[in-house]
């Protein structure tokens, strides 16, 4: 049985628990797309959370934006500016852009995928709340930002790397972000104070693989799961968008400001921004 049979399947129990607008199988919110999200949605999402032994998050670039990080793959995002360049975002922040075009490569990167400046928001707080209180097992974002850290997470499994470590490719020395940026020389490349090889961000660019036990780790994380959250994410960057197919617990909810197809697999969707959602929660009882 697949993954959105067995959805299906248990949607036929969960019906009559929670009020909303039934279509076909599926039970979705009957706010406009990107609107406050129904009183309904939110009792819904509190008792599943409530209910939950194992409960996973994973997230995406809306978690961040509204905390004024920009959804690169949003109409509003990096990928629509007009760069003034032949070249794609997704060109200029690849492997191949690092080696051959460094200067494009590092100019691109602190302008439009560091923002150190950036603080929490309603998400990120509720999530490390939650974690600390022992009702979430894992945090896992496909971000390279530092917010959940900085919010208090502890388990957050990072699946694209971090802004705030950088490598230097000569003698394996390792920076944080501020070092990183105070690291620019005249030409624009970041170089190390101590041997002068270059700086390579530890994140994961375009043509290059995922860091395979962070990636392991998640997947683990997403089985061990009874229920899963998604949020802020369009799913389609893989093999990360990949993750949900392990996932064999009760209860998946999507939480995005848009419709994406996994929202058919889904046994609660919420169109909204997250932080809003979240900021409508409280702690589950002890």
């Amino acid at each position: 049985m697949t993954l959105a049979h067995k959805v299906r399947a248990r949607w036929i129990a969960f019906k009559p628990k929670w009020r909303g607008l039934w279509l076909g199988h599926f039970f979705m919110s009957q706010q406009k797309i990107g609107g406050k999200p129904m009183q309904e949605d939110i009792q819904a999402l509190q008792t599943i959370i409530n209910n939950s032994q194992h409960l996973v998050f994973f997230g995406g670039a809306g978690v961040s934006t509204e905390s004024g990080i920009p959804d690169f793959r949003s109409a509003q995002g990096v990928y629509s500016q007009d760069l003034g360049r032949n070249f794609s975002a997704e060109q200029l922040i690849s492997h191949s852009m690092y080696g051959k075009y460094p200067q494009l490569f590092y100019d691109f990167y602190r302008k439009h995928l560091i923002y150190p400046h950036a603080k929490p928001n309603a998400a990120h707080n509720f999530l490390a709340r939650l974690e600390a209180s022992g009702h979430l097992d894992a945090v896992i974002t496909q971000n390279i930002d530092t917010l959940h850290e900085a919010a208090g997470s502890q388990g957050v499994l990072k699946l694209h790397g971090t802004v705030d470590r950088s490598i230097c490719q000569e003698c394996g020395r390792v920076y944080d972000l501020n070092s990183f940026l105070d690291a620019y020389d005249s030409q624009g490349i970041p170089r190390c104070p101590h041997c002068g090889g270059v700086l390579k961000p530890d994140v994961t660019l375009y043509e290059e693989s995922l860091n395979m036990e962070v990636f392991d780790q998640a997947m683990s994380a997403i089985q061990r799961a009874d229920s899963l959250i998604v949020g802020g994410t369009s799913l389609v960057v893989y093999p990360a968008a990949g993750l949900l197919q392990y996932f064999k617990g009760k209860y998946l909810v999507v939480i995005n400001k848009e419709a994406i197809p996994q929202d058919d697999w889904a046994d609660l969707v919420i169109h909204a921004p997250i932080g809003q959602v979240f900021s409508q929660l409280v702690l589950p009882e002890q």
